[in-house]
């Protein structure tokens, strides 16, 4: 069933990308259009499709995800599919050929026609789900909160077809259980009640010191065609939201590493790229008025450089727009910007409101410095200060550093000349780490430009 699923998906997609171009050259043509160039830039972006699709996780289960994650994915994935037809196609010298109209209407058209047959399946098994169809009835071996959460976190989401039907409680002794549905402390009334009820799933909400008991369930229902799945309470130990990963074809659990996968670091690093190229050919006539501004109103280069920290600690080159006079800083001590400082030019002064003077970090997420979205890269000397006294600040140099973050919107910006911003800023920045989406990224970058252009810390 889900290898038909499967290949129903992938058939769908190709017939909305065709479906698409053919309504994209009935709007651009009043006609379809059947130029040969045309029908063989199509059949690309459907074979780059069936390809690349599964890396973005466009074809795995829908059960338990959210909707806007799944579109997110779709529209990323389509992306980068005509992204890789556009290559090929320049490659070939056939890219003239091609009507950029029509291109984009059947970019937009494909892409949302992909996404609204997502949401509209979505939204009728959801309905079903319901109704009580289509479910899968999950029981919960636990321990004190960590259990009751997983029971409210099924509750809340309905459409996700998941439902509790019953909890085990594996510690009667020292806590109970306080949650909806019936809680059983005797172990064969449990295996039984599974068995009887046609439970599905038997999920393990259990600390890792609980190894006899995550044993003796699993032997349990070995014979069963029951799912067995094991969501680890590692709270206390855990840095960020704990994820899988895998090791030399081995399943680990991350206690205190990047919770990014590889496959959201490639998405990111890809759409960094493309992003990046696409804002420097936007402004470029931007960028060259305000070089000319600054070379006419000050002495000295038009771009600043500075030696900032990356991932993993890597130390690159920074550029923005000088913003300041010509200045002689004393050795291994740097001063921040203040309000009125006298060394900040009136054009200077423009470009760091409006943080126009930032522009040029888009070249810096070009050779793969940076990222459209981070944590900000701070000075070396100041690395070197918070790393010592602010708790996880380490932990900013897992990813690149961004352009603009979460951090920034929530208005974090600016001057740090108290702790408690910088440690402000941290905490945002480990949310940021720990609750990444491309979703997220989308409305940080909104954000940026609709209300974080200008701002009253930015002096």
């Amino acid at each position: 069933m889900r290898d038909l699923q499967g290949l129903l998906a992938r058939l769908f997609d190709v017939v909305m990308i065709v479906g698409g171009a053919a309504v994209a050259s009935q709007i651009r043509f009043e006609y379809i259009e059947a130029h040969a160039y045309s029908i063989a830039f199509v059949a690309f972006a459907a074979a780059f499709s069936l390809a690349l699709f599964p890396g973005f996780g466009v074809y795995q289960s829908w059960r338990g995800r959210s909707k806007l994650q799944l579109a997110c994915q779709v529209s990323l994935g389509w992306l980068v599919v005509q992204g890789c037809a556009l290559a090929l196609m320049f490659s070939l010298h056939r890219l003239d050929y091609v009507s950029r109209l029509w291109f984009a209407y059947w970019t937009a058209m494909s892409g949302g026609l992909m996404i609204a047959g997502r949401l509209v399946t979505h939204a009728v098994l959801a309905h079903m789900r319901h109704k009580g169809l289509n479910l899968h009835l999950v029981a919960i071996v636990g321990c004190g909160k960590h259990c009751d959460s997983m029971v409210r976190k099924i509750d809340r989401s309905t459409d996700s077809g998941f439902r509790a039907s019953a909890a085990f409680n594996a510690s009667p002794e020292t806590m109970r259980l306080n949650t909806r549905v019936p809680v059983f402390e005797d172990y064969d009334a449990f295996v039984n009640y599974v068995r009887t009820q046609n439970v599905h799933e038997v999920w393990l909400a259990l600390p890792l010191s609980q190894e006899r008991m995550i044993l003796r369930f699993v032997n349990e229902f070995r014979d069963d065609l029951v799912n067995v799945r094991f969501i680890p309470d590692v709270r206390s130990l855990a840095l960020f939201e704990s994820g899988m990963t895998d090791l030399l074809g081995v399943p680990a659990i991350n206690l205190v590493a990047s919770p990014l996968s590889a496959s959201a670091m490639l998405q990111k690093e890809l759409f960094d790229r493309v992003f990046a190229l696409a804002a420097i050919i936007a402004v470029a006539p931007l960028l060259i008025g305000i070089a000319l501004a600054i070379k006419l109103t000050s002495r000295g280069p038009v771009f600043f450089t500075q030696r900032r920290k990356g991932a993993d600690g890597r130390v690159f080159t920074i550029y923005k727009f000088r913003s300041m006079r010509m200045h002689t800083e004393q050795a291994g001590v740097l001063q921040q910007a203040t309000r009125n400082d006298p060394r900040v030019t009136r054009v200077g002064a423009f470009l760091r409101r409006t943080s126009l003077d930032e522009l040029p970090q888009f070249f810096n997420v070009l050779r793969g410095d940076m990222s459209v979205v981070g944590p900000r890269p701070h000075a070396l000397e100041h690395d070197d200060l918070y790393q010592k006294v602010v708790s996880g600040y380490i932990h900013r140099y897992r990813i690149k550093p961004g352009i603009t973050g979460w951090a920034q919107v929530n208005g974090f910006r600016g001057e740090t000349d108290r702790i408690e911003k910088m440690e402000g800023r941290v905490a945002h920045d480990l949310y940021y780490l720990g609750n990444w989406s491309f979703g997220l990224d989308m409305r940080i970058i909104a954000a940026t430009i609709f209300k974080g252009l200008r701002h009253t810390n930015a002096y």
